[in-house]
């Protein structure tokens, strides 16, 4: 897993890959360009084929990525600051929705500067289902995605219906990266990579990868010159403030989950806004069977239906 998935369907403040939508109908949402400081050069004498290559054989390999069908990951989800999250959370709860039109006295004390952290749970299977659900205020946030269709439940909102993904929002979550990121079997979905330089990475040397897919979209990774790990990759770009931004996600605290390697830090730092966001992993389980139901359309009495048990082969991971 690379990369990430309301209005992106349930928030906008952290992208990641499919099924790790953005988390800022929740927040104000923002980011810092200061991730990155100067490093000496990258090693040179490497083709952008090999890079990648050097990347998935980091990463675990091909063939346990292609042993990988289903996802579940639990973590934590940053919300803004504790003001403004105590404060749509009084709001939430008292049926009135997320709104900053309704006088609400802030709280006091150090809270107010401090990041709130949603609770999250994210089940990805091949292909490209998704499924997310998020506690906020004592409710529970759904998106589900079958690979075709999506939907949301946002009672944050005041809204307890299901609602249908919009065009755009079903065309942002069609275009995000499956489990497998950009580089995994890049050949396979007829995408391309170029070597476009190398550049500095949060103070390590990177080689700066341009990928095309096969629909001729244009996305950049970047990998560590010395792990060969993904640290940082080019997002969806996402609508804020009625015009398109650019994204980036720094992935960071990889650990090793049944021979692959995870990121369990993911930062998400948007262009035009001052302020990072963070999703913190606390486990991941691979190959656990997951019922189709819970990629289909939410029942509103069974949104909280509880995952399917594990089969005997699934395997829990180390939490932080």
């Amino acid at each position: 897993m690379s990369r990430s998935h309301l209005s992106a369907p349930i928030s906008r403040g952290i992208q990641l890959p499919r099924g790790w939508p953005l988390l800022g109908v929740l927040a104000c949402l923002c980011v810092t360009p200061a991730l990155m400081a100067a490093e000496g050069p990258a090693p040179s004498g490497l083709s952008a084929a090999q890079i990648a290559d050097k990347n998935v054989a980091a990463r675990g390999g091909l063939s346990a990525w292609r042993a990988l069908q289903t996802l579940s990951v639990t973590g934590k989800m940053e919300a803004g600051s504790g003001d403004s999250a105590a404060r749509s959370a009084r709001l939430a709860r008292a049926g009135l929705g997320v709104s900053v039109k309704h006088a609400v006295p802030k709280d006091d004390g150090a809270a107010a500067n401090t990041q709130v952290q949603l609770p999250f749970t994210l089940e990805m299977k091949r292909p490209d289902k998704s499924r997310l659900e998020i506690q906020f205020a004592g409710k529970t946030a759904v998106q589900v995605y079958d690979g075709t269709n999506g939907w949301k439940v946002r009672p944050f909102l005041n809204r307890s219906e299901v609602e249908p993904f919009t065009a755009e929002e079903a065309k942002a979550e069609s275009g995000k990266d499956d489990m497998d990121g950009l580089l995994i079997n890049y050949q396979a979905r007829g995408a391309k990579v170029e070597l476009a330089g190398t550049e500095a990475v949060e103070g390590h040397s990177a080689y700066k990868l341009k990928v095309t897919s096969k629909s001729g979209e244009v996305r950049n990774v970047w990998v560590d010159s010395k792990t060969f790990l993904d640290v940082k990759v080019e997002g969806v770009p996402r609508r804020m403030d009625g015009r398109m931004h650019r994204v980036w996600v720094y992935q960071r605290d990889f650990k090793p989950v049944q021979g692959l390697m995870m990121p369990y830090v993911y930062e998400t730092v948007v262009e035009g806004f001052p302020q990072a966001h963070r999703m913190l992993v606390d486990s991941i389980t691979v190959n656990q069977a997951l019922s189709e139901a819970r990629f289909s359309k939410p029942q509103l009495l069974a949104a909280n239906v509880p995952a399917a048990a594990a089969l005997p082969a699934a395997i829990p991971v180390v939490k932080k």
